[in-house]
């Protein structure tokens, strides 16, 4: 049998208690039956509705135990590559800030040490 394909309008249509769909590593599950099991309590579930769990699921470290479960709760296979949640959306664009900004200093130290090594020499050495 061939797996379901989960469109992004299905998984955000299910982020309810009384039926809520999970994306984890581009698959979605059912974690319906789950939430008042879950240690956390479902309010932490219900904060990953209709958006891509995965970064906040591997951020806990769930244990080997809470992954077997995923199995039954399988419901297919997400449409898309990926969908970031807000927050790991904003985190890439913070981290691609500092990755330009940071990369501009590579260039400005050196170039001022540099500069400032010959103007000691030049001033030191008498040499005017």
């Amino acid at each position: 049998m061939a797996n379901r394909i989960v469109t992004i309008d299905e998984l955000r249509s299910h982020k309810t208690k009384e039926s809520f769909y999970i994306l984890l590593h581009s698959k979605v599950y059912d974690a319906t039956k789950f939430m008042d099991e879950h240690p956390g309590g479902d309010e932490v579930i219900l904060a990953e509705g209709g958006q891509d769990a995965t970064e906040a699921f591997e951020d806990v470290g769930h244990s080997d135990e809470a992954r077997a479960l995923l199995p039954a709760m399988f419901v297919g296979d997400y449409e898309g590559n990926s969908l970031k949640s807000g927050a790991a959306a904003a985190q890439e664009t913070r981290v691609a800030g500092a990755i330009e900004q940071g990369s501009n200093m590579m260039y400005f130290v050196p170039l001022g040490l540099l500069g400032g090594y010959f103007a000691w020499r030049f001033y030191t050495t008498g040499s005017a």
